[in-house]
């Protein structure tokens, strides 16, 4: 029983660290689904050597979508003329970081790791994708049309409406309420059964793990890179759902290094999603892809540790010193809205796993994805 209440206990406070931070994530989340249009991203990825995998590496840093959901809008930009470097930046970029998993890792890991991660995560996508376009194309590969419906309530196609006039369909106030109804609706439906696994995860490691077996491993050093790689390339799991197991390694005496490559290589890959890769990127693509995230995410965490070694910081200092900003009423207040928003999400998500929802006959025109990635099975999250 006591083992219980230490787990318990160690994920509460993991959980009122993170709140306002996540929180805060989800609305900017919820802002930029409503304000984005996705034309305007397809339309700055064209044909180029350098600066659409620049442009492909920032777009795609801040949008809240998972390894899995990716997929579907990098081959929706592939189709409308992307070059296959703008699109592996995209891919390496998007799924690594996003407003949320920004936010909590500044509240779970510090300001240090909080800029690390993402500037990391660009580095990578870059190099992937600068060498994604050295590669040939020996053919033309099809993909899915780009979902470039309006983003507030899908009054158009976004194919037959111009911009200009439609951006006079909604008012400013009907964007706000349509950016936060996603973000507390389908962007958090997406994302609670990952975050708390991840935060179960998180507290059995701070609870049970003993330092000393960690420490012994995953110290630092190359071995410590590989193994975090080993781990985090086959494992489904999103950006958001990662930090709180990353925070509770470092405390346990894991090197930041080692962290930030689980944080980069578990988020950007998943064993699922590598056949859907290959139809994307072609066999040799897919291939450099994974180099690309396996070398990024070694370099950055060799670097990342070398920091710390230079600046005399002590990463256990760091990891959430930036939650304690935060007033604790609030921090409590702020677990607690997370608590009352995760119940009917999760209790969906149970009545699915044991089949006791009963099936609704549809039409196959009615039929249409209801995650973020574009598959109503999916159940993965950004």
């Amino acid at each position: 029983m006591q083992i219980i209440l230490s787990i318990l206990a160690e994920c509460w406070h993991l959980l009122a660290e993170a709140s306002i931070y996540i929180i805060f994530g989800l609305l900017v989340a919820g802002l930029l689904k409503a304000f984005l249009s996705p034309s305007f991203v397809s339309r700055n990825l064209g044909q180029g050597k350098v600066g659409p995998v620049f442009k492909a590496a920032l777009l795609g840093l801040p949008l809240p979508l998972c390894s899995c959901g990716v997929l579907p809008a990098a081959a929706g930009l592939k189709r409308q003329g992307a070059g296959r470097g703008a699109v592996a930046s995209f891919l390496v970029s998007t799924p690594e970081t996003g407003v949320d998993s920004i936010a909590i890792t500044y509240a779970l890991l510090g300001p240090v790791m909080a800029i690390a991660r993402p500037l990391a995560a660009i580095i990578t996508a870059l190099l992937t994708g600068l060498g994604m376009g050295a590669l040939k194309d020996k053919q033309k590969q099809a993909a899915a049309l780009p979902d470039l419906t309006c983003p507030v309530d899908s009054c158009c196609d976004g194919t037959d409406c111009a911009p200009e006039e439609h951006a006079h369909h909604h008012t400013l106030l009907q964007r706000i309420r349509a950016g936060m109804a996603f973000a507390r609706g389908e962007l958090w439906e997406d994302l609670a059964a990952w975050f708390w696994l991840g935060l179960v995860l998180a507290g059995i490691i701070a609870a049970l793990v003993p330092a000393e077996f960690l420490t012994r491993y995953l110290g630092g050093g190359v071995g410590s890179m590989l193994i975090m790689l080993a781990v985090g390339i086959p494992l489904y799991i999103c950006a958001s759902a990662s930090t709180p197991i990353a925070a509770a390694l470092i405390l346990k005496g894991v090197s930041p290094g080692a962290a930030l490559v689980f944080l980069l290589a578990g988020p950007a890959t998943n064993v699922t999603s590598l056949t859907v890769l290959v139809g994307v990127l072609g066999k040799r693509g897919t291939a450099l892809y994974l180099v690309g995230i396996a070398l990024g995410a070694v370099v950055s965490g060799l670097l990342l540790d070398q920091f710390f070694v230079l600046s005399g910081l002590s990463p256990l200092a760091v990891v959430g010193s930036a939650g304690e900003i935060i007033p604790g009423w609030l921090r409590q207040a702020g677990a607690g809205l997370l608590v009352l928003m995760s119940i009917a999400p999760l209790w969906r998500l149970a009545l699915r796993k044991l089949g006791r929802k009963r099936p609704e006959v549809q039409s196959l025109d009615s039929l249409a994805p209801v995650s973020s990635c574009g598959s109503s099975s999916c159940g993965c999250g950004r």
